[in-house]
């Protein structure tokens, strides 16, 4: 009695938990760009200066300077990857306004380090006078620490020893302005003549800011020049569409499949849907958690998931019709079924996971996608279609509510002990 009503408040507050959250889940899901609509755009980089070349370092800081340039303008969710040795490619969900996209990221974000000429003296806070560049500054150089008052300090390094001496000396005392494109983020004043080529830049940061800042000197530090190579729109009606079908399809898919499961395997057919239930919300729980962006190879991995999770669940049960059939009790059936079965179903699972940890590391783009979902899917797969599927088949197993072997789908006929 105990066992079976612990499988009662199982099911129910479980069952509860998913009805309870599954809108939230599903409204608050963030569509990629083949869902929603919007804009890609690939780039080919190229430096700014003849002589020099696009190192990996100086691609991967340009696809984060124009990830910062989208944020600014507002668009949700930007997914800019770098490919090749060259080549960067922007995908922009729910993007309406096509040219803005354009105008804002056709040139490289542009640091500068400016002071105030005698003309500004009259315009308080303006500064005209182009002192430094991003890459005067030495790659990576700007890095965090604390002065002696253990307050956050910028320590950056300048490529050109003695163009900062005699800037720092011309401007002793007086401020050197840093800006990123024509936004002022901060205006310390020179405390003294630097000939090493390293400063210090001080004042009432918090550490956040101090980051922020020492990033931004960073990313200005190697800009590239980027040339369009291609683009594409897709509609959000497109989108749409392509949603609507793949949800539709899911759905079928699904009813068949849980049909199929009750069919050839009764009470544990009944579990392993339920358990499947439980898969398919914990994923969606998780997307919405990580803050996952839904693409359709997203989608294509989630359902590659749920057909391991099934073929999990038959290799189980399959094995436990077997002993069953063999003349063994429920319960020894259940036990020697269960464990015969656990390796086969893990090692097609770790395998899985391994093939899709390869692409992860070596794909780009919607590869690394469809990798990344696979593993989420068959880590919880594991989690609710082997070990809390066998947990509720236990417990109902040693409650003695399913005695019979036609309650697993096994004719008394086909026992071979009778």
């Amino acid at each position: 009695m105990k066992r079976i009503l612990s499988f009662i408040v199982v099911v129910l507050i479980t069952a509860g938990v998913m009805v309870g959250t599954s809108p939230g889940l599903l409204k608050n899901l963030k569509l990629g760009l083949d869902l929603k609509g919007g804009f890609e755009i690939l780039y080919e980089a190229q430096p700014l200066e003849a002589g020099q070349s696009v190192t990996n370092q100086s691609l991967i800081q340009t696809a984060q300077s124009l990830e910062r340039r989208i944020n600014a303008l507002g668009t949700t969710e930007p997914e800019v990857t770098t490919e090749g040795s060259n080549r960067i490619r922007v995908r922009l969900a729910g993007v309406s306004n096509e040219a803005e996209v354009r105008s804002m990221l056709k040139k490289p974000a542009e640091l500068t380090f400016r002071s105030a000429t005698a003309a500004d003296a009259k315009k308080p806070g303006q500064y005209s006078k182009i002192e430094l560049r991003g890459d005067d500054f030495v790659e990576n150089g700007a890095v965090v620490g604390y002065d002696q008052l253990n307050q956050p300090e910028i320590s950056i390094k300048v490529k050109d020893k003695a163009k900062f001496a005699e800037i720092t000396k011309r401007l002793l005392n007086k401020e050197l302005a840093i800006f990123l494109d024509d936004e002022l983020l901060s205006a310390p004043t020179v405390r003294g003549e630097l000939t090493d080529g390293s400063a210090s830049i001080t004042g009432n940061y918090t550490r956040d800011e101090a980051n922020k800042l020492a990033d931004t000197i960073n990313l200005g530090a190697l800009p590239l020049k980027l040339t369009e190579k291609y683009s594409q729109s897709v509609g959000a009606t497109l989108g749409q569409l392509s949603l609507d079908q793949t949800i539709r399809a899911g759905l079928i898919g699904s009813v068949i499949i849980l049909l199929f499961m009750i069919a050839m395997f009764r009470v544990p057919g009944l579990v392993a849907s339920f358990c499947l239930i439980v898969h398919t919300w914990l994923v969606l729980a998780i997307f919405y958690l990580g803050g996952f962006v839904l693409t359709l190879p997203g989608i294509a991995a989630f359902v590659l998931g749920i057909g391991m999770a099934v073929d999990a669940n038959i290799i189980t049960y399959e094995r436990i019709k077997e002993e069953i059939k063999s003349g063994k009790t429920i319960r020894s059936s259940v036990i020697a079924g269960s464990k015969a079965s656990f390796r086969t179903v893990m090692d097609a699972n770790i395998t899985t996971i391994i093939a899709a940890a390869v692409m992860f590391g070596l794909g780009t783009g919607s590869v690394r996608g469809f990798a990344l979902v696979l593993i989420v899917d068959i880590v919880t797969s594991i989690l609710t279609n082997i070990f809390f599927s066998r947990f509720l088949l236990n417990l109902l197993v040693k409650a003695d509510v399913v005695k019979k072997p036609k309650y697993f789908g096994v004719k008394e006929s086909d026992i071979s002990a009778l």
